[in-house]
């Protein structure tokens, strides 16, 4: 039996609280449960809690099941976390229509417990599985940070996120000073080395589990900062350079520094529809460039 850090979580929503009841008994010995009586609470909680799964009732007021299904799946947040239909309507148009929404399939009231909870094992085993394949695509395997493919969903999810909540957001691109020197001294086996050392100095230097570090080519590296401010932002920025000159990595043939170090480039930005994700990197971007012309081992910013 699995303890309760281990089990699954599970979101039953359900406009009557007899049937979230009935729901919670059957599976809460192997899964945790959380509950929701509205559609709105339910789409709050699917982006803030990330169950595996959700059982959701198709009638209820003002947000019906098929709109929660329809938001759920149109936010690249929670369009994969798995939906069960759990309802009295045993019409083929209505199992037909939930479908269509993204849901992967229906349970009819009163479900029979045995076969519930084979179904949601069943489910949660798939979607366990297949976040096993998307990290295995979306992790760099020399560094284990997320790779460029994962860099470019999250600045697209962060982008609109920010936009949608007029929040601000940075990115950062950084790369190691003087690293082909490095490599062509002491070899590629040692170069894998430092990269490995420095993005574990740069993941360390992040202060809140929503940012994120990405190695986005060779020596150079970026990170996604958001609802932070620019003040917010370099002050994660100079933790990276302090960090990474901290690990004290030999490196004889730099023209900057005995050890080795990174340069960095911050933007900062207020996202706005119109806008595009393109200007924030271009920005840091030009931001290293600065930063590199300025003497390396330190970083430039800006506000766009």
């Amino acid at each position: 039996m699995t303890t309760p850090a281990e089990k699954s979580r599970i979101l039953i929503v359900d406009d009557i609280p007899g049937n979230i009841k009935m729901l919670a008994e059957i599976l809460r010995d192997e899964f945790h449960i959380s509950m929701a009586n509205n559609g709105k609470t339910a789409v709050k909680l699917a982006v803030s809690n990330q169950p595996d799964l959700i059982l959701l009732d198709i009638i209820m007021p003002q947000m019906d099941g098929y709109e929660v299904c329809a938001t759920l799946k149109a936010d690249p947040a929670t369009q994969e976390i798995p939906i069960v239909f759990v309802t009295g309507q045993n019409e083929d148009m209505d199992e037909t229509k939930g479908l269509s929404l993204g849901a992967i399939d229906y349970v009819f009231k009163p479900p029979k417990p045995a076969i519930l909870k084979a179904r949601v094992r069943n489910h949660i085993e798939t979607k366990r599985q297949k976040d096993i394949l998307h990290s295995l695509s979306t992790i760099d395997g020399l560094t284990n940070i997320a790779n460029r493919r994962q860099f470019d969903i999250t600045l697209d999810q962060e982008w609109r996120r920010s936009v949608r909540g007029s929040l601000g957001m940075a990115i950062i691109m950084l790369d190691i000073d003087h690293f082909k020197k490095f490599n062509d001294h002491f070899g590629h086996r040692t170069g894998d080395d430092c990269l490995q050392k420095v993005a574990a100095a740069l993941e360390e230097s992040l202060m809140r589990s929503t940012d994120l570090i990405a190695r986005y080519g060779g020596e150079e590296f970026a990170a996604i900062l958001p609802q932070v401010d620019h003040t917010g932002a370099q002050r994660v920025a100079e933790n990276m350079r302090a960090n990474v000159e901290s690990l004290k990595i030999s490196h004889p043939m730099s023209d900057t520094s005995r050890y080795v170090t990174i340069s960095l480039g911050c933007a900062t930005i207020f996202p706005t529809r119109d806008g595009s994700a393109k200007t924030l990197l271009e920005a840091a971007d030009k931001m290293l460039y600065k930063a590199k012309q300025s003497g390396r081992n330190q970083y430039e910013g800006t506000v766009i």
